[in-house]
């Protein structure tokens, strides 16, 4: 049996990936998250649009986003500016289910390199497992604390380290009514669930290494 230091890494980041491209995916794909702020946020009031009309208007541009469907919002104004923000944004959101895929592909490989014999080294008598947790865990909390000091910072640092040089993602609510139905709570939601969903994930990630060690 050989127990591999390479190995070790590989298995480490492929789990820690694989949590972190699938606690963002979720709101992304399971759009009944975003429904439900629909009435929470009382959006058909605060903006005179029906709620089939918000939810055309967000599944048409998430369609686009996702599928490559050509974009609208439905029956809410848009520009060309806007539309270039979210064909941006489908990129981000392919790259985060490619790297899902492919962290999904290398655990594969490392459950046939395991069944062949191939063994990870335990620094401090820890697996993979609990070393891919702890350390997602730590980042997310730490950055939780960060983010809960000065949402709205954060927001716009996100914005900058992702969107480099440019500024299409400042909507005119006059010419991108979309922005009117996704407001900053929405997406501090969207924040609150990845979070959550990692450190659920950290959470099993450890415990199973526990079990294991047990």
């Amino acid at each position: 049996m050989k127990h591999s230091r390479f190995y070790f890494v590989i298995l480490t980041a492929a789990l820690m990936l694989l949590a972190l491209s699938a606690a963002i995916a979720f709101p992304i794909l399971f759009r009944p998250f975003y429904y439900a702020h629909i009435a929470a946020l009382d959006l058909p009031r605060r903006t005179g649009w029906s709620a089939a009309e918000i939810r055309d208007a967000y599944n048409e541009m998430l369609d686009f986003c996702i599928l490559g469907t050509p974009f609208g919002t439905g029956v809410l104004r848009w520009s060309y500016s806007g539309m270039a923000h979210f064909a941006d944004c489908a990129q981000l959101f392919r790259l985060d289910f490619a790297v899902l895929g492919a962290s999904a592909l290398t655990l594969g490989g490392c459950a046939v390199a395991h069944r062949c014999g191939v063994r990870a080294v335990r620094p401090l008598g820890r697996g993979s497992a609990f070393w891919a947790g702890s350390l997602l865990a730590a980042a997310v909390i730490l950055l939780a604390a960060l983010t809960a000091l000065n949402f709205n910072a954060a927001f716009v640092f996100f914005h900058h380290l992702f969107f480099p040089g440019k500024d299409n993602w400042l909507f005119d609510p006059a010419t991108d009514q979309i922005i009117l139905i996704l407001p900053e709570l929405f997406f501090r939601n969207c924040a609150i669930a990845i979070a959550a969903l990692l450190l659920i994930g950290c959470a099993i990630l450890i415990l199973w290494d526990l079990r294991q060690k047990r």
